[in-house]
Order: C-alpha cells, then sequence, then structure tokens
C-alpha cells in the first residue's frame, strides 16, 4: 500500500521462553511479536506489519532467529509500521468489495527495499529511495539495515511532462513515454533529432529531443531542486546513496541529473528477474520476497494459484499416446506441448 503518513514504531519485546528444557522456538518469536503488536498507537494510526530486525539471546545478538538455543528469555526488537488509520480501512474494503482477499499488507517502500536489496546497503551507509509514479514521488530513508521513515509528494513524472502536454498537445500518457525512453534529460547532449511525428489536420507535427528537454526542463529542475532539498540534512548525517525506482527508475537520465545537484551516488534500479526487468514492478516483485521472508515466523502459507490445475499444466500428460516416444523431462518441452495441445 502507499506510504501514506507512514510511521515506524521501534519496540522491544521480551518474554519467557516456553519451550521444553527453554529451548526457543518459533511460538516464543510469536509470542514476542503478538506483545509488540498488543503496544499503543496513535488513534490515527493502523499497524499494518511488525518486522523482526534482531534477536538477542544470553547476551548476544543476531540476525536470524535463534531456534535451538536455550535460554530463559528472549529479547527481540521489532518495528511496527503503521499507516493512516482511515486510508488503511478504506484501501482494504476497496480491495475485498471487487472480490479479493487481501493476503498481506506491506508499504510499497518496504517492499521496493526488499527486491532491490536495499536493507542489505544500508547496513554500511544511508540510502534514500525514491519511488518516481506518475502523479507522486515517495521518498523514503533506511539507515543500518531499516526502514526509518517515508514522506510523499505530489509531484511525479506526469508533472515534469505537463509542459509538453500544454505546449503540443499531445496526450499525457505520450508524453510520459517519450519522456521515459525517447529523451535524454541532459539539455547538452540532447539533438534535433525527431521523437514524436503526428497528424495534426493536414499538418504533419514534429517534436524534437531538444524541445521536448527545452519544454520539460522547468518542471524537471524544481523536482530536483524540492528532493535536493529535503535529503539536504540526510546528507549531513552521513554517507548516502539514492536509488530511483518505479516510472522515474525508466527515465533516461534523471538521475545523473539529480547527482549533479546533490553530489552524492544516485542510480536508478531496474529489476533483473526475467519477465520484470521493468523499474515498475520494483514493488509488486518484492512483495514476494517480503511474504516468503514471513513465512518462517507465520507458519503457513497461502497463494492465489489453483493448485490442481497448476500441477495438471505442468505434469505429464497421464493419457499420452502410449507409441509416442517421449522426449527428455525439461520445463521447455512440456510447456512446448502445452501450447501444441491449444492449437490441436
Amino acid at each position: 500500500m502507499p506510504s501514506y503518513r507512514f510511521k515506524r514504531i521501534p519496540v522491544k519485546s521480551t518474554v519467557d521462553v516456553e519451550g521444553i528444557d527453554r529451548v526457543v522456538t518459533i511460538q516464543d518469536v510469536r509470542n514476542a511479536i503478538h506483545k509488540a503488536e498488543r503496544s499503543t498507537l496513535d488513534k490515527q494510526y493502523a499497524l499494518i506489519q511488525a518486522v523482526c530486525t534482531k534477536y538477542e539471546i544470553n547476551g548476544v545478538a543476531t540476525k536470524r532467529i535463534p531456534l535451538g538455543e536455550h535460554a530463559n528469555k528472549l529479547n527481540v526488537s521489532i518495528d511496527l509500521l503503521c499507516a493512516d488509520r482511515k486510508f488503511s480501512f478504506d484501501l482494504v474494503e476497496c480491495v475485498e468489495e471487487a472480490g479479493v482477499s487481501v493476503l498481506d499488507i506491506f508499504p510499497d517502500v518496504y517492499a521496493d527495499s526488499k527486491e532491490a536489496a536495499l536493507f542489505e546497503l544500508s547496513k554500511d551507509k544511508q540510502v534514500v529511495l525514491l519511488k518516481v509514479e506518475r502523479n507522486e514521488t515517495t521518498l523514503c530513508m533506511l539507515k543500518e539495515g531499516r526502514l526509518v521513515s517515508a514522506a510523499l509528494f505530489p509531484a511525479g513524472v506526469g508533472e515534469m511532462c505537463s509542459n509538453v502536454v500544454d505546449k503540443y498537445g499531445i496526450s499525457s500518457d505520450m508524453a510520459v513515454e517519450l519522456f521515459k525512453y525517447s529523451t535524454s534529460l541532459d539539455m547538452d547532449s540532447a539533438t534535433s533529432n525527431p521523437v514524436h511525428i503526428w497528424a495534426n489536420g493536414d499538418k504533419t507535427e514534429t517534436i524534437t529531443e531538444r524541445e521536448f528537454v527545452e519544454a520539460v526542463d522547468e518542471n524537471v529542475e524544481n523536482w530536483v531542486q524540492t528532493i535536493a532539498k529535503t535529503c539536504l540534512p540526510i546528507l549531513q548525517a552521513g554517507e548516502t546513496t539514492v536509488i530511483i525506482t518505479d516510472e522515474g527508475g525508466e527515465t533516461i537520465g534523471l538521475s545523473h541529473r539529480l547527482e549533479k545537484v546533490m553530489n552524492v551516488e544516485t542510480r536508478s534500479y531496474i529489476p533483473e528477474t526475467l519477465g520484470g526487468r521493468n523499474s515498475s514492478l520494483t514493488t509488486c516483485l518484492g512483495l514476494c520476497y517480503a511474504y516468503q521472508d514471513k513465512l518462517p515466523i507465520a507458519g503457513y502459507i497461502e497463494d492465489s494459484l489453483d493448485m490442481d490445475a497448476f500441477s495438471k499444466a505442468v505434469a505429464y500428460r497421464e493419457n499420452a499416446d502410449k507409441k509416442q516416444v517421449l522426449k527428455e523431462d525439461t520445463l521447455t518441452n512440456k510447456l512446448k506441448g502445452l501450447f501444441l495441445e491449444g492449437k490441436k
């Protein structure tokens, strides 16, 4: 869910180890989480996720769950991730009225950080994540392997392209596509080559790369200066890396433009997952990792697949012609068989 009015509440939860012979079990971790979830929150906020960040047992701190260790007490550092209460309930209600069940909830920037491995990166230095979408930008800070804060700004790639829409009359969607894939935001390297040609009555209209960059330059600069000003206290606190994701991560030259002003390492992130190599899919992919990491504690798994249909689709066809020589058992051959069956 969007990180609207995001708030992190760090809690240290201490529970007695209840296992046989005082051996730590997953139930002890669950007890610590349940205890932390009973913490009193501001009425304006709703708890959407509890994340274990560190375990301490017999005076030794560790990131892994200390299963099988002997101790009388278990201390767990937990981050309670909260969001605006009304917004959270309205969002869940909207999803359920659409006939879809809510499996779990994570802040979008938490999912992005999982996909881009920013929690690991932030152990050594501060990380600023910029989730640049069509109508807004979410800025979040990670430090010491934890999500610290997040804030929304009502300006994204759509706002940066608004002057092109007003000046040339093209659609907002087309302007954004040109902004991301057909132009470089470096004015010095912009060429006079046309990036868009369309018919306007009996006339043929064109926009060159230089004309496009000149039109968006003011809004891009305003966005860059706003981000730089907001991040100034963070940059003064220590070494920092800036990561840009979502539609902004697909934009050529945006990271370079921001790096020149902020004077820190700035780069775009694009997932390397096959079939998901698009920066706008970072959140979706990260949700899978976030949910997977929670499974050892939750102790159960739910999914959206019809497992019977899935198993039947990828398994050998039991009624295959006995005389047919079966090929090697590979996923590629199974998929080919599915396509051939469809043609028949």
